[in-house]
């Protein structure tokens, strides 16, 4: 069997790599001459957090991650038996990968409310993954930027 990446995926060269390294440190020397700060949330997020807050068709593409180890094993024969994906879902994954940056640093932002002083000045740039079907020129993971307006 050939080896291969995930759809949706790619590989990028030392080549690639120095060439998108110029550009993600060009753009950070910018936003940091403007005063903004690097803020950094993990891949995941608590799956409540995320769930409903980019609509139904928005929920469908987020990628879920199973519970560790037995995760059936605190399903019953009865859930099992009767199919349904979405009610499963709450019983077997508690984490996500997160969609954009929007809903993580939000949820930041409420955590830590008493710590930072507004406006708060900061940027993102950092991998986010979508669970649709990868299409030319689209990919499942990719790299986004965020930052105040």
């Amino acid at each position: 069997m050939k080896p291969s990446i995930p759809k949706g995926t790619r590989d990028f060269t030392p080549e690639d790599m120095l060439k998108r390294n110029f550009l993600f440190d060009t753009i950070k020397s910018s936003f940091q001459r403007f005063g903004y700060l690097p803020l950094e949330t993990p891949s995941m997020e608590n799956l409540p957090t995320l769930m409903g807050k980019y609509g139904e068709e928005g929920d469908k593409l987020i990628f879920k991650i199973l519970n560790s180890g037995d995760f059936l094993s605190e399903v019953s024969a009865d859930e099992l038996s009767l199919k349904n994906s979405k009610k499963l879902t709450s019983s077997i994954s508690e984490k996500a990968l997160r969609y954009d940056l929007t809903v993580p640093f939000a949820r930041y932002v409420v955590m830590h409310q008493n710590e930072i002083s507004f406006p708060f000045k900061r940027y993102q740039i950092q991998p986010v993954w979508r669970a649709d079907r990868p299409q030319k020129g689209r990919y499942r993971e990719f790299f986004f930027s965020a930052m105040p307006m």
